[in-house]
């Protein structure tokens, strides 16, 4: 039987979905937080949302550190409660507001998977393009790369998206953001050869406007996707592996070693702020200074 801090838990759920408009990974990610912040409370005796104190949310926290969890799940979990106790506090059921005395872990800035241009190119040539799901395959890492979108975003796209006359597509990113993000030509074409050769093969009466199609004709699923390009990758070899997160964090290092401003790339990859693209001039530079080492006759530094 549900106690009153799992059913207050439930309520902040249905408010993220329905007056929030969060996506349904967040959903998942908080509300999957909060039933673990639910049941250490529950061990302490503690089951009356009212009854929340920092020294309880400190002492979860502290807990999930000693667990061993990633800085990045501590900073994703001390944001769910955060977001839970302001909830609770603006809807009166707390008189304080404990969230704001949580300090918030610094996330890692881990650099991100990328490949080189050269293995993109080596990639995208030398693929299996034969058959329905060939096409299909090609055209999602095509698609991937060229554009830069998240897994769902991809999988997310209907055929009306496209404006081939213009080489663009229309993406419904985070929060319900939506924006146009140009394809480049041979993305364009592959996606052009999928819908004229490969879709019709594998569309039945399920498969509604959706651009990109599973072997049994449903909308391509998120973990369908990831599957494709990691076996793609496995099959044509001298690439290291990637998913299709990789994809886009490459899409974004490859434009900014173009000349691509922050903002351009920003746009692009739906970034809500700047400071997140940021990471990739990071990334860039990283790169720039291991050409510096690898090449120069002076750089490699006296300790190493």
């Amino acid at each position: 039987m549900a106690n009153a801090m799992e059913d207050a838990v439930a309520e902040f759920g249905r408010h993220l979905r329905a007056e929030r408009g969060v996506s349904p990974h967040t959903l998942r990610a908080y509300l999957g937080d909060l039933n673990d912040l639910t049941g250490y409370a529950s061990d302490l005796g503690v089951t009356d949302p009212a009854a929340l104190e920092v020294s309880l949310l400190r002492a979860w926290l502290a807990r999930q550190h000693a667990l061993g969890r990633s800085r990045a799940t501590l900073a994703r979990r001390t944001a769910a409660a955060r977001a839970f106790t302001r909830h609770l506090h603006r809807r009166g059921v707390l008189q304080d507001d404990p969230g704001l005395l949580l300090g918030t872990p610094k996330r890692g800035r881990e650099l991100p998977g990328v490949i080189t241009q050269e293995e993109a190119a080596r990639l995208l040539d030398t693929m299996d393009a034969e058959g329905p799901l060939g096409l299909r395959d090609l055209a999602v890492l095509e698609t991937c790369y060229a554009t830069g979108v998240r897994v769902s975003e991809l999988c997310g796209l209907d055929i009306d998206d496209l404006d081939t006359e213009r080489g663009t597509v229309r993406v419904l990113g985070k929060g319900g953001r939506e924006r146009t993000v140009p394809m480049g030509e041979p993305a364009a074409r592959a996606v052009q050869d999928w819908l004229r050769a490969g879709r019709p093969a594998l569309a039945t009466d399920r498969s509604g406007p959706a651009l990109f199609l599973g072997a049994r004709g449903g909308r391509l699923h998120p973990t369908s996707a990831r599957r494709i390009v990691h076996a793609r990758i496995a099959e044509v070899g001298q690439v290291p592996d990637l998913s299709p997160h990789g994809l886009r964090h490459s899409a974004a290092t490859h434009l900014l070693e173009g000349g691509a401003d922050l903002r351009s790339v920003q746009e692009i990859l739906g970034h809500a702020s700047l400071q997140t693209t940021q990471l990739y001039t990071h990334v860039s530079v990283e790169r720039l200074k291991h050409v510096h080492r690898q090449a120069h006759p002076r750089g490699t530094r006296s300790d190493e």
